[in-house]
């Protein structure tokens, strides 16, 4: 199948061959004339699936069609979880609609907004956001969502996860009840369905890849290791396998700080990128990565939500995570567009329970084994959280010994020495009487 037999017009065609691209993916042979017919959709996709291009190929072409020359008000609106993903989907709009007459822009947070409120009076027809900050602009009257004829809501699963919900219905109040809805999410959760429940209206169900799997093309290892010889042997692995490009993930942005030093400490290139990190640091850390001018790139999870890396050979789980979904999203940075990759989760005693959880997701084992020097330990670590120990029944205020201070035996015993310093007085007084009385006689 061909881009054209999917009914694109000659414009788009172009810059899609102008990208390199020959045939559809799976997701855009179904997602791509079914937006066509105007109809909403409910797709299910992983990132590196080609998604992006399924929805915005359509969008372009729909508005194209009935554009407004004179005035230009925001008619399409693609919401996105963070600024990395925003980015990446925009450049994605700016390539395909290359010889279009048509205009976009994107915001997010984290930077001056006086530029995009100023692109954006200008006359926009598609705008790429994040949540936070489109609600930012709005308050202050710099745009109307009054006018939207698409909504796309991408990776919903992970706006759901970053607790954006309530932004999400504030944002859908303030369009036109008659519009067209598209919905991308990388699983089916419950939360998904009820979301989607609410918006769309009759949606056509789209799976690219069976429900809550990841990519074929990826390889998944776990290896066993004590949590204290993680960093030495992500180094190890690193150095042993002359890898040039790897991601790494960690559940805290501390970790991830630390991490990145040790990897640099040992002769490892090595950047961190996470939500305490300006924009600008992200990006010059994505940038080096990208050009292979840093070898090791750790993120954490929200950080690295939509990152375009292509031909990613090798994902590390320095930390699983705390949700099996998110492992799904994590490993789904390699193996895109038809490429290998392989993913590799390192698993101390505390995190067993997670690979089991994972394993469940998948419906399939992960292959584990374990590294001589490294094995770990057959005891849980002492950070392992308090609450999860069992506790003993703190005794009653009453029942408690309590710890005796300098000078408290005096004041504690008093009326007890009183007591016996009175019966040794009687008895001496007793004594004197009765040797006064025996010398009287």
């Amino acid at each position: 199948m061909s881009f054209k037999s999917l009914g694109l017009i000659p414009e788009l065609l172009k810059a899609v061959k102008q990208q390199g691209y020959e045939t559809p993916s799976p997701i855009q042979e179904k997602t791509i004339p079914t937006i066509l017919e105007k109809r909403d959709v409910l797709a299910s996709a992983q990132t590196g699936t080609g998604k992006t291009a399924g929805f915005t190929l359509p969008l372009l072409q729909t508005l194209d069609a009935t554009r407004k020359k004179r005035h230009r008000p925001i008619r399409a609106l693609i919401l996105t979880p963070t600024r990395e993903l925003a980015a990446q989907v925009h450049d994605n709009v700016r390539s395909y609609s290359k010889f279009l007459d048509i205009r976009s822009t994107v915001i997010f947070g984290g930077v001056n907004a006086k530029p995009q409120i100023r692109t954006i009076r200008g006359g926009i027809d598609v705008l790429v956001a994040t949540p936070g900050r489109l609600l930012d602009l709005e308050n202050q009257k710099a745009l109307s969502l009054g006018r939207i004829e698409i909504l796309v809501l991408d990776e919903a699963d992970r706006m759901l996860d970053m607790g954006f919900l309530r932004d999400i219905k504030k944002i859908i109040s303030l369009m036109p009840k008659h519009r067209q809805n598209l919905m991308f999410s990388a699983t089916y959760s419950k939360d998904i369905k009820k979301l989607a429940e609410g918006i769309l209206n009759k949606p056509v169900l789209i799976e690219a890849t069976p429900e809550n799997t990841t990519a074929e093309r990826v390889n998944q290892k776990a290896f066993r290791i004590d949590k204290g010889q993680k960093i030495a042997f992500i180094t190890k692995l690193i150095d042993d396998g002359n890898w040039k490009q790897v991601l790494v993930f960690t559940r805290t942005k501390h970790r991830a700080n630390k991490l990145s030093e040790k990897l640099v400490k040992a002769g490892i290139s090595s950047a961190a990128i996470h939500g305490n990190k300006s924009q600008g640091a992200r990006e010059k850390a994505l940038g080096g990565f990208k050009a292979q001018k840093i070898r090791v790139l750790v993120a954490t999870d929200i950080a690295a939500r939509g990152l375009d890396i292509p031909l990613l050979p090798h994902v590390i789980n320095f930390e699983l995570p705390n949700v099996p979904e998110d492992y799904v999203h994590r490993i789904g940075r390699t193996g895109r567009a038809g490429a290998e990759g392989e993913a590799i989760s390192l698993v101390d005693i505390d995190e067993i329970p997670y690979v089991k959880a994972i394993e469940k997701l998948l419906g399939e084992p992960i292959e584990t084994e374990e590294v001589e020097g490294f094995e770990p330990s057959n005891e849980p670590s002492e950070s392992k959280p308090k609450q999860q120990q069992k506790r003993k029944k703190p005794r009653r205020p009453s029942d408690r010994k309590q710890p005796r201070k300098e000078g408290q035996n005096k004041s504690h015993n008093s009326s007890g020495d009183a007591k016996k310093d009175g019966s040794k007085n009687r008895r001496r007084n007793n004594r004197r009487r009765r040797n006064r009385n025996s010398s009287k006689q």
